[in-house]
């Protein structure tokens, strides 16, 4: 899903996909067996591959996928599944129907104000309606805070003083707090995924597809991106020293929420 910046290349995004579609499908196996929905909406779409998914797990609803990236939604277009594709914005997001169900995989973490945002999620389900989510628990990562402080510390500061990345969680039982005056049954819990990653720069192409993007974006021209993305392999060089095997351990927890009304 699109969050602050420039455009999502969904080739980037893509590169790992296995490891990016786990956690989404993981969420759907939470999904109550009982629930028939009728209409259907995937806030933060991204590529249209879990918007598909849940059509054809659910023949009989309308499904939306909804995303603020034209990039993402290019790809989505393209496939064959009945899903109604929507440029908007999660922030704004206001049904004509109530949904039975809201499917939103790795998009919450890019905006702000959650005491109000999953609420009201939570308040446009119809009766007995799901709300499904899964966001990344990164922000406290050394490899976010490592980022962080490579966009603090140099000649591109000033300008990307104002950038907003990927926010704070709040506990565990704060979302349920938030969640159950208006829910029946408010489940929250969290994996982390262990990632084997190859290649002489992974967690760096990584985070080109996700957290980077918003830095990237406002740096000056590729000679200034080259410069910064240089200066963040020296703090990630000392996170994650070369294995005798080749490859890069990255351990990467998510947050998930499957609520009922």
């Amino acid at each position: 899903m699109a969050g602050q910046g420039g455009g999502w290349d969904p080739r980037i995004y893509e590169r790992y996909k296995t490891y990016r579609d786990r956690p989404a499908l993981d969420l759907m196996l939470r999904i109550p067996q009982d629930l028939k929905p009728l209409h259907i909406w995937d806030l933060g779409c991204g590529a249209g591959e879990h918007a598909a998914l849940l059509k054809r797990r659910h023949p009989a609803a309308r499904v939306h996928g909804l995303d603020s990236s034209p990039e993402m939604l290019a790809e989505a277009r393209a496939r064959p599944d009945e899903v109604e594709w929507v440029l908007g914005d999660i922030s704004t997001f206001a049904p004509e129907w109530p949904p039975d169900l809201i499917f939103t995989n790795a998009a919450l973490q890019w905006l702000p104000d959650h005491a109000a945002l999953y609420p009201r999620l939570a308040d446009a389900l119809a009766p007995g309606g799901v709300f499904a989510c899964q966001v990344p628990m990164t922000f406290e990562s050394p490899w976010h805070a490592a980022m962080r402080e490579t966009a603090a510390d140099g000649p591109w500061a000033a300008r990307l003083a104002g950038v907003r990345g990927v926010i704070r969680l709040q506990t565990a039982e704060t979302y349920y707090d938030w969640l159950a005056p208006m829910c029946s049954d408010v489940d929250v819990w969290s994996t982390v995924y262990l990632h084997v990653l190859q290649g002489s720069d992974p967690v760096v192409d990584w985070m080109r597809g996700t957290g980077l993007r918003p830095y990237l974006h406002a740096l000056e021209g590729q000679q200034e991106e080259a410069a910064f993305l240089d200066a963040y392999r020296v703090r990630l060089a000392r996170l994650f020293p070369p294995r005798a095997d080749g490859v890069t351990l990255l351990p990467f927890p998510r947050m998930f929420i499957v609520a009922r009304r």
